[in-house]
């Protein structure tokens, strides 16, 4: 169905990340994070790239003491930025009836798949035409129109801020999800009831299964997204959190037109990238990790 490989969880972790970015000009503000390292998606030295109007950079060193070149990664970056404006360009060519097609099938294989129906908690993102994302409609709809008792939790992203900050909130209704910039649905803070939203960090329970967007992805786990490391962060906030509570990681699932899957080892990655388990695509459902093959048995 794919490329089928195993990945191990990562054993390596960045203990600092400098980000300088650029907003307007330069915002003249590093802020250090904490990274996960992926041991096979470390930079090669033959890779070269970095973000069009964005300059960072970066000191990394894994708990080894070996440091990441900034120099390279700042390379890397530009080479997504270039890769970025292939993809966005092949999504905005899209024939929009071939794009309609691709997300019906797309979501149907999700909604009919084991992994979703066996899933008792879940974050997706609410898809937004403008971003030219999958749809994701339809899987929300089927999570939201269960009865009470049957009902998988669901939580959905709310941007924080532009430092990658982001939380999972959960819903219970579409009622719940207002407009913010470029017409995007996020969750108010607060219920019709002013009580705070559950925050899936907060939960007492841990989440199955994340369905993820991008903009483009291969067969061998490697994700490109939108430059704004939203995803990359609060996933690896969250595998810390379920190794801290000892709860099983959950399913990474990303969710590609068919124009967004390219040849493997095209995608520029970093230490800081976190790859996906499987992909599903208007072809079927492409398991990735031994924990996707796992789900399919």
């Amino acid at each position: 169905m794919g490329a089928i490989d195993c990945y191990p969880n990562s054993k390596l972790k960045l203990q600092s990340m400098f980000l300088h970015r650029k907003s307007t000009n330069l915002i003249s503000k590093a802020k250090e994070v904490a990274l996960v390292a992926h041991p096979h998606v470390m930079p090669s030295p033959t890779i070269r790239s970095s973000a069009a109007n964005l300059t960072r950079t970066m000191a990394a060193i894994n708990k080894d003491g070996i440091g990441v070149d900034p120099h390279e990664l700042d390379a890397i970056f530009e080479q997504k930025r270039s890769l970025r404006s292939k993809v966005r360009k092949a999504l905005k060519n899209m024939d929009p009836i071939l794009r309609s097609q691709e997300d019906d099938a797309i979501e149907n294989i999700v909604v009919e798949s084991s992994w979703f129906k066996a899933s008792k908690s879940l974050c997706a993102y609410v898809s937004s035409p403008a971003l030219l994302e999958v749809g994701t409609s339809r899987i929300i709809s089927e999570v939201l129109s269960s009865s009470a008792k049957e009902r998988k939790k669901l939580y959905v992203p709310r941007v924080e801020d532009r430092n990658s900050n982001m939380k999972m909130l959960m819903i219970s209704s579409v009622k719940d999800l207002i407009e913010k910039s470029m017409n995007i649905l996020e969750p108010a803070l607060v219920d019709s009831d002013g009580n705070q939203r559950e925050d899936v960090m907060q939960a007492s329970d841990p989440v199955d299964l994340f369905i993820v967007p991008g903009l483009a992805f291969d067969k061998s786990g490697s994700r490109l997204g939108r430059s704004g490391g939203y995803y990359d962060l609060f996933l690896k906030n969250y595998q810390e959190l379920t190794k801290k509570k000892r709860w099983k990681q959950p399913l990474l699932v990303a969710l590609s037109y068919s124009v967004q899957i390219i040849e493997d080892g095209v995608i520029p990655v970093t230490p800081f990238d976190i790859p996906m388990d499987a992909l599903v695509s208007p072809a079927g459902f492409i398991p990735i990790s031994g924990a996707a093959l796992r789900r399919c048995e």
